[in-house]
């Protein structure tokens, strides 16, 4: 669950955040590069064993695996520098299982082995989809866990089915990724668009508003009234009146998504809604900035609790 396409090679298992059969049509390679890692990807079913081994085909690369049973964290398991990880000691009898997928390295699994006499089925419990789109910030590479990014934190509270394309450094409104939002199937979408505009000047004053608009307007082709929520870029110092390449600040940014979405609205689209990111995650939340962009562990769960009760009690209420 959470992945886009699955690459399957002789002997290994890949997930993707994008077509990887088309990733030649989403450039540049620090995009794909991104979308290879598994950030909010899980692997879900029911099993009886008392424990669970993932054999992989790449080692040291990734982050860490975590088991979630019943919602609830159970253990994370450190992937640099191993081959393998393994939960044991789980309860005895059917259960359902998460495995969230690291945020960030890439990850191929080889196998999954339980215990000889173990049965195991698909998870069949349907939850409403979200789709979130973002930067850095919405992959959490520094979040304490997979279960422990923003999106987790609110998809686990909401039992929510994620789909995170947060894609550190590659959130520029790329006409191909709101191609992808559009063709995944949701029940609510949110979008943290401007922190990687903003500091790769990849568009100005002029062209962000349409390219939100332009973005909007595409998902809007399959999903006409669910819920679409924009959310301006979070609290970051040094960038909130200070202009860029291209003479934007922050404050500049969160003005013109505020426009846009009154724009989206005034023509009729009702289920667009703005978020201040200041709403979750503002200046009392400074000293959670390490590097005065990216919250550290305690910043992402922090923004997560926001999230739930500022974006998701408004946007798609429980």
């Amino acid at each position: 669950m959470g992945a886009v396409t699955l690459e399957v090679r002789d002997g290994w298992v890949q997930p993707w955040r994008i077509p990887h059969e088309q990733r030649a049509l989403y450039p540049p390679d620090a995009l794909r590069e991104r979308a290879a890692m598994p950030a909010g990807v899980r692997l879900t079913f029911r099993t009886t064993s008392a424990s669970i081994t993932g054999l992989l085909a790449v080692a040291g690369e990734a982050s860490s695996v975590d088991l979630v049973l019943d919602g609830e964290l159970r253990a994370s398991a450190p992937l640099p520098g191993v081959e393998s990880f393994t939960f044991d000691g789980l309860p005895d009898g059917d259960k359902p299982i998460e495995l969230w997928l690291p945020q960030s390295g890439r990850f191929r699994l080889n196998a999954l082995e339980l215990d000889d006499d173990a049965t195991i089925a698909a998870a069949t419990r349907s939850r409403p989809r979200w789709t979130t789109y973002g930067s850095s910030i919405s992959q959490c590479g520094a979040a304490e866990s997979p279960a422990y990014t923003w999106p987790a934190i609110v998809a686990r509270e909401r039992e929510l089915d994620l789909t995170c394309l947060g894609f550190g450094g590659q959130c520029h409104l790329d006409p191909m990724i709101a191609r992808l939002i559009r063709d995944l199937p949701a029940d609510v979408i949110t979008i943290c668009a401007g922190i990687n505009i903003q500091g790769g000047s990849s568009l100005n004053a002029r062209s962000f508003g349409p390219a939100l608009i332009g973005t909007v307007r595409t998902i809007r082709e399959k999903h006409a009234d669910i819920p679409i929520g924009l959310i301006s870029p979070i609290f970051s110092p040094p960038r909130e009146t200070t202009a860029n390449a291209v003479g934007f600040s922050l404050q500049m940014m969160r003005r013109e998504v505020e426009a846009a979405v009154a724009a989206l609205r005034s023509c009729g689209d009702a289920n667009v809604h703005y978020f201040s990111g200041l709403s979750v995650f503002g200046p009392e939340l400074g000293h959670l900035l390490p590097d005065d962009l990216h919250p550290d562990a305690e910043g992402y769960k922090a923004l997560g609790r926001n999230f739930l009760d500022v974006v998701m009690r408004r946007l798609f209420p429980a």
